[in-house]
Formats: structure tokens, C-alpha cells, sequence
């Protein structure tokens, strides 16, 4: 048995600084975190040569982001790093709400069958990192560099200047594009004389993670005023290697010095737990926290992603999962202008999608923390009735808010979809992420989402006929369209005995994905490389997709790369 990697106490090798002046570089990202290094993978297996910057040379230490979401996994999947961050993490759909002694409310975030991954997996973020490291170091288009820290950006015209310190002295180089993914202080944002702006919570919140062997199912339990810690908030969460986390509010007052030391945690821990049980601590850190976001991701040719460009609350596991749908929606969009593919304008999409999401993020976030942390009477009274009535009623359980837990954001205003002709099903609007379902794809049963691989795919659906011979050999032709076109035909399991060749196709063989995207009637489906819908019909027309594509790009009439 190969013994697994301590990524809490990898030290990762230091390069000197380059004696020689650098080249340009097209891609410079700082900071090697989970959205970091996301943002690098997805821009090297895009073909662009990414240079990765952090100023230091460890990875995380302790839990810190646990909770990973199905959407941040099917994007590692297309990234080829999903697979191993499942085999490891603890998957869960499931969570319970307790008020008191008394369970309220069970809720499941994943009940309809035919999903390749789970609502959430809990993983400890040193091996989020770790995983995503090993595969960032195998990449040829990607260079890290440990302990080089970014100390000087200044804008160019048409790029950055970049001044970066070492142990052996300081170097300077140009980019043509810098993406600042370095956290929620973030020095390059500081260097640019930028802020964020929003609401800081007055409260406290200790994180224990506790290794010992449970009986616990692998769910989401939080408790409101529990007897074992009255008129504050626990948050139990399993995760792999017998290892727990366990949150405690402790509210403002508390003492962050004291409350860490071990003969403080310990009796808390006991209190849930009961005296006698045996437990080893792991970690332990006192957190508070806030909600805010820049004006803009985009200055020049400096773009911020992740905390350095929106922070929220940890309660709905919305912070890194929103780092990462970040970076998906930036590197096909980077990767298509860096290459003359696609009108610089496209950058600006980026902010025009992703700030909405910040402030969709940010207030769940910040709802969440209101009704977990009442700072009123009237608050704390409407709260505790909620919760008394969600027992038995299922309005109030609507109103329970043990934190929102993250989806993805639909890109309904998106500039970049191509508006509806025909009606379908308002569950899945326009710049939603496409739905997965089970299909057999080369004669073995698979995915519907493995076939979405970073290009654009045109998705026809073909439940009662086939296209006719001239139409499949215009589709066929789309696929020559330089910016990188993928067409797929989801058939019935009546046509798949017929399939044409000269396409790709898949057998549908339980019509779930033609139910999930309303195409009984057959559908036509232009799917962005991040995955989301950019544009449907009810009947095929090459031209109407091949102006679709253009729009997708922001290549609209005046505006071509």
C-alpha cells in the first residue's frame, strides 16, 4: 500500500530567481490556492503557457473550505482532478437542523436519481490543494514558482508589469494578462489601490477538528441553542481519516486567545459529545468573517477571481465553490482572446456574469448569518418561532436558514445568450449549467456531462427522427468553426439502433437527459465551455446557431476579434 502524502507539512521546492530577462509570458496567476490553481489548469489544458506565483511554499494547514459542491466537482471533472477529490472526500445530500433537543427539519439537496456526483463532498483543503498541485506540477504549459512573491503590479497599456521578491533577490516580468487569485487580503489588490466593500459580523466562531472514531452518518447536523452549548450555534461535519469539524459560535466577546487553548476547546467538545468520549484534536482556529466584494474583477489587464475579488460568509459552503465557477467562467473566455479567437470585449463578460453571482452569493450568505446570529430581540424571536413551527409545517422550513448551500448561478441576463424563439420549461432557463444524466456513450454506460469537454457543443436532441443527410453534414461542417465546436447527437434508444455516422452521439437509455432539458418533442442546444446554456430551438438551423456562436463570443456585427 503506497502511504499517502502529508500535505500539511509538503514543502515545495523553491526555484531562484531567472538570471536572465524573461519573455513575456501570456498568463501570470498569483496565488496557488483552490481557485489558483483551477484557473492555471484550465487555461494550460486550453493551451495557453501559465506561470503560477505564491509567496509561499507550503500548502493549507487544517480543514479550512470543506464543503465541495456537485457543481465544483463536474467542473474538476472536465479538469480530470474530480474523480480523485471524490475517492477521497466523504460524499452527503443529506442535513439535519436540530432547535434545542429536537430535530425540526431533514432536508436533501440531491433527491432525484441520475447524477454522476453528489450534492457535496467534505474534503480537508490540504488535499483539495494537494491534488490540484500534483496536477498543475504534471502539466507542461504550467511553471510554479514557491516563494516568489508578487511585490510590485503596475498596468500597461496592453498588459502587466510585474515585480516579483525572492530569498535570492528580486526579478521583473511582463504578462499579458495577470489573474490575482490570492485571497481575501489580496496584496494585488491593495497594489492597485482597490478596496471591497460590505458588511463585517460582529461574531466569532471556533473550528475544531477532532480525529475519533463515529457512528455519526455522513451528514450536515447543526443545532440551534443545543443544550450542550445554549443560546449559540453548532455545526457538525464529518470528513475522511476519522477526522470531524465541529463549529462552535462563540459570539464577539469572546476571547480568540483563550478560546483555542485545549483546555477551553476540550469541554465544549465533551458538552456535545459526552465526558467520556475519546477524541484527539486535530486543529483548531478562531474565524470571523464578512461580506464584501470589489466594484470590479476587471481593471485593465488585471482580473480578480476568488476571495481576492468577493468574500462571504463560510455558512452555505459558498466561498471557494464560487471561486472555482470563477475560474470556469474565465479561462475559455481568456483562452479564446489570447489566441484572436474572440473580441477582448469577451473579458468584460466575465465581470458582467460573475459580480451578479457575488452579490447573489453575498446575500444568501449574509442571510444565512443573520438568522444563525440574531442581534435583535425581535430577531431571535422570530427566529426560535421559525424554528419551533418548522417541525411540524413545511412553510416555516422554508424560512429555516442554517446557511443556503451553494448551487451554481444561472447566467439568466447574460449578453452572451442568444434570447428563446420557442417556449420550454422554465426550471431550466437560459444561461443555466446544463444537467447531467446517465447516457451509454462508444457502447458503455457514462455521463451526459463528460461529453460537455471545454469546447462548445451543439446538442441535438433527436427523440422521434433524424436529421435529414444535408443538415447532418452542415452540423458536421460547424465543427470546423476555428473557435472549437463539438457536436453531439442524444439519441432515443428507438434511433440510436440507426445512428448516422460522421457525428458523435449518445443513446439516451433512460430519457433522463431528454427530460431534463424539455426535448421530447426534440431540441437543439448550444452549450458554452463552462456549461452553461447559451442558446436552444426547437428545430435545427445551422445558421441560427452559427449567429448564437458568434454572439456567445461577443463577436456580435462591429464588434469582430
Amino acid at each position: 500500500m503506497v502511504e499517502e502524502t502529508n500535505y500539511q507539512t509538503l514543502e515545495l521546492a523553491y526555484a531562484p530567481p531567472p538570471a536572465q530577462p524573461e519573455a513575456r509570458r501570456p498568463v501570470v496567476v498569483v496565488g496557488a490556492g483552490p481557485v489558483g490553481m483551477t484557473m492555471a489548469l484550465d487555461l494550460a489544458r486550453r493551451g495557453l503557457p501559465v506561470l503560477v506565483l505564491d509567496d509561499d511554499n507550503k500548502l493549507s494547514v487544517g480543514s479550512r473550505a470543506i464543503c465541495f459542491a456537485k457543481r465544483t466537482l463536474d467542473i474538476w471533472d472536465r479538469l480530470d482532478v474530480g474523480e480523485r477529490m471524490l475517492q477521497k472526500g466523504v460524499s452527503w445530500n443529506v442535513g439535519r437542523v436540530f432547535f434545542k433537543d429536537e430535530e425540526v427539519w431533514r432536508f436533501d439537496l440531491l433527491p432525484e436519481q441520475g447524477h454522476r456526483r453528489p450534492a457535496f463532498i467534505n474534503l480537508q483543503q490540504y488535499y483539495c490543494e494537494g491534488y490540484l498541485y500534483e496536477a498543475a506540477a504534471a502539466h507542461p504549459n504550467i511553471e510554479l514558482r514557491w516563494k516568489h512573491k508578487v511585490a510590485k503590479v503596475e498596468p500597461l497599456e496592453a498588459g502587466v508589469a510585474v515585480t516579483v521578491e525572492t530569498p535570492d533577490g528580486s526579478y521583473a516580468l511582463t504578462a499579458d494578462w495577470l489573474i490575482a487569485c490570492d485571497g481575501a487580503r489580496s496584496p494585488v489588490r491593495k497594489m492597485l489601490g482597490q478596496e471591497s466593500h460590505g458588511r463585517i459580523f460582529r461574531d466569532r466562531f471556533l473550528i475544531a477538528d477532532i480525529k475519533m472514531e463515529a457512528d455519526f452518518p455522513t451528514e450536515r447536523w447543526f443545532w440551534f441553542d443545543p443544550p450542550f452549548h445554549p443560546n449559540q450555534s453548532v455545526l457538525l461535519h464529518s470528513q475522511p481519516d476519522n477526522v470531524w469539524r465541529i463549529d462552535f459560535q462563540l459570539g464577539w466577546d469572546a476571547d480568540p486567545v483563550e478560546e483555542v487553548k485545549p483546555e477551553n476547546v476540550t469541554p465544549r467538545i465533551q458538552a456535545l459529545l459526552g465526558k467520556d468520549a475519546k477524541f484527539e484534536l486535530e486543529w483548531v482556529s478562531i474565524y470571523t468573517f464578512a461580506c464584501e466584494r470589489m466594484d470590479a474583477f476587471r481593471h485593465g489587464r488585471v482580473i480578480f477571481a476568488g476571495d481576492s475579488a468577493h468574500r462571504v460568509s463560510p455558512f452555505g459552503a459558498r466561498g471557494a465553490n464560487s471561486g472555482v465557477q470563477d475560474a470556469d467562467n474565465l479561462g475559455w473566455k481568456l483562452a479564446l482572446v489570447q489566441r484572436g479567437l474572440a473580441p477582448e470585449s469577451l473579458i468584460d463578460t466575465y465581470s458582467h456574469e460573475r459580480e451578479p453571482a457575488a452579490d447573489e452569493n453575498i446575500l444568501n450568505s449574509s442571510r444565512s448569518t443573520d438568522f444563525i446570529t440574531p442581534k435583535s430581540e425581535i430577531s431571535l424571536l422570530f427566529r426560535n418561532m421559525t424554528l419551533q413551527l418548522a417541525k411540524e409545517h413545511p412553510f416555516a422550513r422554508t424560512l429555516v436558514n442554517s446557511g443556503r448551500l451553494s448551487t451554481p448561478t444561472f447566467y439568466t441576463w447574460s449578453r452572451l445568450n442568444t434570447p428563446d424563439v420557442y417556449a420550454f420549461s422554465k426550471s431550466l432557463p437560459l444561461g443555466a449549467v446544463a444537467p447531467d444524466g446517465p447516457v451509454t456513450a462508444n457502447g458503455e454506460r457514462g455521463w451526459w456531462l463528460a461529453q460537455l469537454d471545454g469546447r462548445f457543443v451543439v446538442a441535438v436532441m433527436c427523440n422521434t427522427h433524424l436529421p435529414t443527410a444535408r443538415v447532418l453534414e452542415d452540423l458536421q461542417a460547424l465543427q470546423d468553426h476555428p473557435v472549437g465546436v463539438k457536436v453531439v447527437l442524444v439519441l432515443s434508444p428507438a434511433l440510436a439502433q440507426r445512428a448516422p455516422k460522421g457525428l458523435a452521439w449518445v443513446e439516451d437509455h433512460e430519457m433522463v437527459v431528454t427530460r431534463r432539458y424539455d426535448a421530447l418533442d426534440s431540441a437543439c442546444y448550444l452549450i458554452r465551455p463552462d456549461q452553461h446554456i447559451a442558446a436552444r430551438w426547437r428545430s435545427i438551423s445551422v445558421p441560427a446557431i452559427a449567429e448564437a456562436l458568434n454572439r456567445a463570443i461577443d463577436a456580435t456585427p462591429g464588434n469582430a476579434p
